[in-house]
């Protein structure tokens, strides 16, 4: 994508939604990271059906804590790889209470210190929770990153770093929110959606798809 149409290409994304969040469903920044921590490799419809019951019971790390691990796996187990996040959960809730007074962290370095938190996930934390502009690659913002020659490389971080790079300061902190949506519902893995594409006409994707017959 030429450097010269990365600002109307967002300028676009932003008209057509000026305030992005998140679909995932919290009240707090441990909530957030509770939600995100079950979102790998599940879908966010899936992880807010199951914590609004555990939020309910369980917004703090104490109260999560308390309930002890076998009635946490009970209310994440309609989650893929509900087991091993719930020992991540523990472990996670443990570790802000002892080192952090009960809160979460505000460092790359102490939110991937935590236990089944990678670089995305502090990346989605520092970005929603804390207002920073981070950008947190995962599959969708890779494809439209590679698809639409915004930032194309070939390891999540070489995208995230170009996409830093690339992203004018003003758009920056709802990126991450602005290019998941469109990867998750117009620029889809299997055949993108261009005919409803508010930003196709700045897109390198050449072989422009045409609506279904009807």
């Amino acid at each position: 994508m030429k450097k010269e149409n990365i600002e109307p290409f967002f300028a676009a994304l932003k008209a057509a939604n000026p305030q992005p969040v998140t679909e995932l469903k919290y009240t707090s920044v441990f909530e957030l990271l509770v939600a995100v921590l079950l979102s790998a490799q599940a879908t966010d419809v899936s992880v807010n059906k199951a914590t609004r019951q555990l939020f309910a019971v369980a917004p703090t790390p104490q109260a999560m804590l308390d309930l002890g691990l076998e009635r946490l796996e009970g209310y994440i187990k309609t989650i893929g790889l509900y087991r091993s996040k719930a020992r991540h959960l523990m472990q996670t809730c443990r570790i802000l209470l002892e080192q952090h007074g009960g809160q979460v962290p505000r460092t790359r370095e102490a939110l991937e210190a935590l236990p089944g938190v990678g670089r995305k996930t502090a990346n989605v934390v520092l970005n929603t929770g804390f207002g920073e502009a981070t950008m947190a690659v995962d599959t969708h913002i890779f494809r439209v990153s590679n698809r639409t020659g915004l930032a194309p490389g070939k390891t999540p971080l070489e995208v995230e770093l170009k996409l830093l790079k690339r992203i004018p300061p003003a758009y920056l902190v709802d990126a991450h929110h602005w290019l998941i949506l469109l990867g998750r519902y117009v620029c889809v893995a299997r055949q993108p959606k261009c005919w409803q594409c508010g930003v196709a006409q700045w897109c390198d994707y050449k072989p422009k798809t045409e609506p279904p017959a009807a």
